[in-house]
């Protein structure tokens, strides 16, 4: 999932850029001269993907595909983030690129992290901090989008 996350990440800023750049001929999809973002598919494919894991119940390979296919839907739809609080095309870029920063975080950390069974103090202790500081940070986020709607 975080792989796949990253993948895709990197490969659609990477095209939005070399199209705002014109380095790429634009290859967005407009129905009836309205841009479709490409937040629009991960949404899309998020929901598909949460219908299959719920009605399918799937395993093995299939289950590892759904994974596969989440990752790349949290990644189309969080680069746009921006877009989510502003509700327009010219969206805040920052506020994207740290939604995608602390979901890869969250993602990296459940891939890496031992069972919640397992978990000592120590684990208790980060865990904690991880989430005050994320807690704090969404906080400082909310704070900064307030004071640049005003001026």
């Amino acid at each position: 999932m975080l792989t796949a996350f990253l993948i895709t990440f990197v490969f659609t800023r990477t095209l939005v850029l070399m199209m705002a750049t014109g380095a790429l001929r634009n290859r967005f999809l407009d129905v009836g001269g309205t841009h479709v973002h490409h937040l629009n598919y991960g949404i899309f494919l998020l929901a598909g993907v949460g219908g299959y894991l719920i009605f399918g119940r799937p395993g093995g390979v299939p289950l590892q595909a759904a994974t596969i296919a989440y990752g790349i839907g949290m990644a189309l739809t969080f680069d746009e983030f921006g877009m989510w609080l502003h509700l327009e095309d010219n969206y805040w870029q920052r506020a994207s690129w740290d939604a995608v920063a602390v979901v890869a975080s969250l993602f990296g950390l459940i891939a890496f992290a031992p069972s919640i069974r397992s978990f000592r103090i120590p684990h208790w202790v980060v865990s904690g901090t991880i989430i005050f500081a994320m807690a704090a940070y969404i906080y400082m986020m909310v704070l900064r989008y307030r004071t640049s709607r005003k001026s």
